[in-house]
C-alpha cells in the first residue's frame, strides 16, 4: 500500500514529473517485474465476458506487460502511456500484433471517445488516474455494457526471515520503508482498491478473484526489481546507492544464492452503471 498512498501525492505534481515517472528504469521495469500470471488474465476475460472482437482502451501500458496477454488473444487494445521509454519497449513488444495502437498520452491528455470501448483495462496504474476526474472519464469511454478491468500485481516480498535480516539497513537508510505486507495484507488492499472504484458511483457490481504467485530472483536481480518501485525511486540517488550496496552486502553474507519473492496478483471486473 504504500506505493499507492505516494502516488497519491503525485497528483498534483507537475504533469511532467508523473509522464517521465518510470522512464529511467523502464528497461528493467520490462525485463524484471513480476508477469501476470495466465490464470488472472483468463478469469478476468470470462468474468468481463468480452466478445472475441472486443475493443481495449489501456490506460498507462508500459513497456506492454499486461498487453501481450490481451493481443495474443486477439483484442484491439487502444494503448495510452506517458513515457516514451516505455512506449518503444511496448511497440517492440507488440509489434507482430497489427490491432494494436500506442499512443505517447497521458489519460488525463488523451480526447476521449465516448462510448467506444467494450473494456478498459489497467494493469497497476489504476492508482495513478486522479479519481478527481478519472472515474467519469472511464464510464463516458465506456460503451453502456462495458467494464472495468483492474490488474493488480501487489508489491512483491522476500521471504520474512529475509526481511528481518534486512531490517536494520532500511532503519538506516529508508525507514519508511521497513515495512512487510504479508498475504492477509495484501488481500486487503486489493480490497480497498477495488472499492474505491465502486465508491466512485460509476462503475457497479464488483468481482475479484486473485492467486498467490511465488517467484525466485537472482541477488542481482532482486535489487533491481526493487529499484522499479516507488518508494525506492522517490529516494535520493545517494540515499539508494547506500541502501541498495548494504542490502547486496548483506545478502553475500548471508550466502543467498537467490531470493524467494511473494505476492498477489489479482483482477477485478466491474459494470458501467
Amino acid at each position: 500500500m504504500k506505493e499507492f498512498a505516494l502516488l497519491k501525492n503525485l497528483y498534483s505534481q507537475d504533469l511532467e514529473t508523473r509522464k517521465n515517472w518510470y522512464s529511467q528504469v523502464a528497461e528493467v521495469y520490462d525485463k524484471f517485474r513480476p508477469p501476470y500470471p495466465q490464470e488472472i488474465i483468463n478469469s478476468a476475460i470470462k468474468i468481463a465476458k468480452l466478445p472475441t472482437n472486443a475493443n481495449i482502451l489501456e490506460l498507462g501500458s508500459g513497456p506492454g506487460n499486461a498487453t501481450l496477454h490481451f493481443a495474443k488473444l486477439g483484442f484491439s487494445i487502444t494503448c495510452l502511456e506517458p513515457s516514451l521509454a516505455s512506449c518503444n519497449l511496448a511497440r517492440k513488444n507488440c509489434a507482430i500484433y497489427p490491432q494494436i495502437e500506442i499512443q505517447q498520452t497521458t489519460f488525463e491528455e488523451w480526447e476521449l471517445k465516448p462510448e467506444k470501448f467494450h473494456a478498459v483495462l489497467a494493469a497497476n496504474s489504476f492508482h495513478w488516474i486522479n479519481p478527481e476526474f478519472g472515474n467519469l472519464k472511464i464510464s463516458q469511454a465506456l460503451r453502456n455494457n462495458g467494464v472495468l478491468i483492474l490488474l493488480w500485481n501487489m508489491t512483491p516480498q522476500p521471504e520474512y526471515q529475509v526481511y528481518q535480516s534486512f531490517q536494520k539497513i532500511y532503519q538506516k537508510y529508508a525507514s519508511s520503508l521497513d515495512r512487510y505486507e504479508n498475504i492477509e495484507t495484501q488481500k486487503e488492499i486489493v480490497q480497498v482498491l477495488g472499492q474505491e472504484a465502486i465508491d466512485s458511483g460509476k462503475f457497479k457490481n464488483l468481482v475479484s478473484q486473485h492467486v498467490v504467485c511465488q517467484l525466485n530472483y537472482t541477488p542481482d536481480d532482486f535489487l533491481l526489481l526493487l529499484s522499479t518501485y516507488t518508494p525506492y525511486l522517490k529516494l535520493d540517488t545517494k540515499t539508494r546507492t547506500g541502501l541498495f550496496r548494504e542490502l547486496r552486502q548483506k545478502i553475500a553474507d548471508d550466502h543467498r544464492e537467490n531470493i524467494q519473492i511473494t505476492y498477489i496478483s489479482a483482477c477485478q471486473v466491474m459494470a458501467k452503471c
